[in-house]
Order: structure tokens, then sequence, then C-alpha cells
């Protein structure tokens, strides 16, 4: 295994951690027009108030990651993509802004516009993903030299766009069970749980259907499953991860429902990883323009550099963000200067 496979890893690593991490605070937004009064709103926001932060760390990580390892992949992405790029970047912030600035006064009719601000901004953001996920395993068209020669709205195809609603769905999923973790016993406790079924339903629905989908649209990356057989684990590890999300709530162990949804995330992010493989940036017109691991990579120097950084750096990160949720295991309390 050379640098090269190895920075790969390292980037569907990070991946698969803004994916699982961020990715139920954006579903906790997705479904934050589900709370019935102002009480239940602040539940919803001072649940991921001290760790959202934190999570999108995983994100800018990743995007300095393929600066460093891959930097033609990261200009194609970056240039190609400038539009859904600053409409993800606007998204981002008014979602960070409407966290702290929502509860900053009392009037109804503020509280109200970023209350439709964090949900729009979250909604966005987490369609935006899963359409460049579509558009990543699609491919798209480059010239010789690896530039885009696309355009935006040639992006919005239906395999992307259809991922990016399940997506949505996913990450709803995701959200609601992080909620059943962290919202006191209550009427709104027991709402989630029903909730936890219906986002639960959209999402096995989808997810049936996006397999299928794959497996007819995707034709060119069949080859790479057949060259791993290994990878059968991983699609029978989703399954019975899916699977366990019903069975956990039903049997009211909340922290092993989650821990099931995070597995199939994982295995998600993994399965994307295979198809992808070994391309960063697919060529949809000519597969010789593709930018792989190898084509669009630095130096082997600068890999090995930054592969040490990335060790030191690394740990670091994990025992972090570990530390904080530690600190905030607890349910949601409401107090005088909460969110």
């Amino acid at each position: 295994m050379d640098l090269n496979t190895l920075w790969f890893l390292l980037l569907g690593t990070l991946l698969a951690g803004y994916a699982v991490l961020d990715g139920f605070d954006l579903g906790v937004g997705i479904l934050h027009p589900l709370a019935q009064n102002d009480h239940d709103r602040r539940v919803f926001f001072n649940s991921i108030g001290p760790i959202w932060d934190g999570n999108e760390v995983w994100l800018v990580t990743f995007g300095g990651a393929l600066f460093a390892a891959f930097p033609e992949a990261y200009a194609t992405v970056f240039s190609g993509f400038y539009i859904p790029f600053m409409l993800l970047l606007c998204a981002l912030i008014f979602r960070a802004v409407s966290i702290e600035f929502r509860s900053k006064t009392r009037s109804r009719a503020w509280r109200a516009a970023w209350d439709y601000t964090f949900f729009l901004s979250s909604l966005t953001a987490t369609l935006l993903f899963g359409v460049a996920v579509g558009n990543s395993i699609l491919g798209v068209p480059l010239n010789e030299r690896g530039v885009f020669t696309g355009t935006f709205i040639g992006l919005l195809r239906p395999y992307p766009l259809f991922l990016g609603f399940f997506t949505v769905a996913m990450f709803a999923m995701h959200g609601s069970l992080y909620l059943n973790l962290k919202i006191p016993h209550g009427e709104l406790h027991n709402r989630m749980k029903d909730w936890i079924w219906h986002t639960w339903g959209t999402f096995l629905v989808l997810y049936i259907l996006a397999t299928i989908y794959t497996l007819v649209t995707i034709r060119h990356a069949i080859p790479n499953f057949e060259n791993a057989p290994w990878s059968v684990l991983i699609v029978l590890a989703n399954i019975l991860a899916i699977a366990n999300i019903p069975r956990a709530t039903y049997r009211n162990r909340p922290g092993q429902a989650f821990l099931s949804s995070c597995v199939s995330i994982i295995a998600l992010v993994a399965l994307f990883g295979i198809a992808l493989w070994p391309n960063l940036v697919t060529a949809s017109n000519h597969p010789e323009n593709s930018l792989n691991i190898y084509r669009a990579a630095s130096s082997e120097k600068t890999l090995r550099i930054m592969m040490t950084i990335a060790c030191i750096g690394i740990p670091l990160v994990l025992t972090y963000t570990s530390i904080v949720y530690w600190t905030f295991r607890r349910r949601v309390v409401i107090e005088k200067n909460s969110y």
C-alpha cells in the first residue's frame, strides 16, 4: 500500500467522520419544524449547541487534506463547482448564525425567522452534499487537463438529485436517533420515538431505491466490487445496522440504535469509496481524463511530510472530540443562559 492509497483512505476516514458527526447536527435542523413550541425548539438547539462547531472541523480538515495531498483534484472541484460551493458556504454560515442569534431576544418574529433559517440552511447543505456524492459517482465532463467543462445546471441530473433526497432522509433519521438520546423524558421524548419510525421508514424505502438505481446507472463501478470480494462484508454490516435500528428502538436501547445509524453511514461512505476508486474526480465524457490518486497527487515527499503531521494531529483531534462528547453526554437541561 503506497502513500497515495493511504491518503485516499485518510480522506475517506475524514469524510465518514464528518458524515457521522455533523450528520446528526444537520438532521436536527431538518427536523426542527416538527417542534411544537419555543421550549421544544430550544431543546433542539441545546442538544447540539456545545458540539456543532467542533463537528464541522472534520469538513475543514477534509478540504485541507484534499488540497495538500491531491491539489489538482482540489483545484478542479473547487473551481468547477464554484456555484454549489458558494451555496453550501452560505448555508453553513446562516446555519451557524441562526444557532447563535436565535435566543438573543424574546421576540416571536425574531425567533421564528431564525428557526426557518436553521431549517432551510440545514436542508440545503444536506441536499448539496448528496448531490455532490451523486455527481462524484456518476462522473462529470473533464477536458484532457482535468478541468471541469460542464455547467451548474448540468450537475442537477436525476441520479445526483435522488441521492440528495436520500441523504436528507438519512440525516433526518440520524438526527432523530440523536435527539432520542438527548431529549429529557416526557411528551417531546415520546413524540420523538414516533419520528424515529417515520424517518427510518422513509430512509429504508429510499435506501432500497438508491441501491437499485445505483446498480442500474453506475455500471462502471461494478468491476471495483468484483475485484474486492471482501466488500460484501461492508454491505452485510450495512444491512444488519439498518435492521438493528428498529429493533433497538423497540427495546428502548437508544444508544445502540444511534450506534447502528453511525455504522450504516460509515458503511455507505466506504461503499462510495470503493465505487469511486481509484478516481477522485471521474470524467463522464472520456475516462482517461479522470483525476485519480496518482495523476492528481502531490510529490511523494509532500505526501510523506503530510502523513507525519496527520499521524500527530489526528489522535489529538480524536482525544479532544472524545472529551467534549463525554463532558456533554447527559440529556438537555434548559437553563437561563441556554440557547
